[in-house]
């Protein structure tokens, strides 16, 4: 794991709420960020991914699109990483689960 912290990333909520997330990888125009947001529809481990205008959530452990959506090249680029980065991802859900900021991972090569 890198040891760097993760940059954090506003974002409106439909509601109008803000809601930062933290920055964990960024390539190929890709951002892959992550916050545990108790209380809402996603409560399995994900990461939120933006992508120029579109942005979805995407389930660890399945790759399965939790919600939004993404251009086809760049979902299948987001679900490689995420395949590659499982384990880390995970450990960096459970510090989230305890309010501790994840740990910026190597991007996709």
């Amino acid at each position: 794991l890198c040891s760097m912290t993760s940059p954090l990333y506003t974002s409106p909520r439909p509601s109008g709420d803000i809601v930062e997330m933290n920055v964990i990888s960024m390539f190929y125009g890709i951002v892959i960020m992550m916050v545990y947001d108790e209380g809402t529809r996603h409560h399995l481990p994900h990461v939120h991914v933006r992508s120029a205008e579109h942005t979805a959530s995407i389930a660890i452990s399945t790759t399965e699109v939790l919600a939004g959506s993404l251009p086809p090249k760049k979902l299948a680029l987001a679900r490689a990483w995420i395949i590659i980065r499982e384990d880390e991802l995970v450990m960096n859900w459970e510090l989230c689960r305890n309010h501790q900021s994840p740990i910026v991972l190597p991007p996709l090569q």
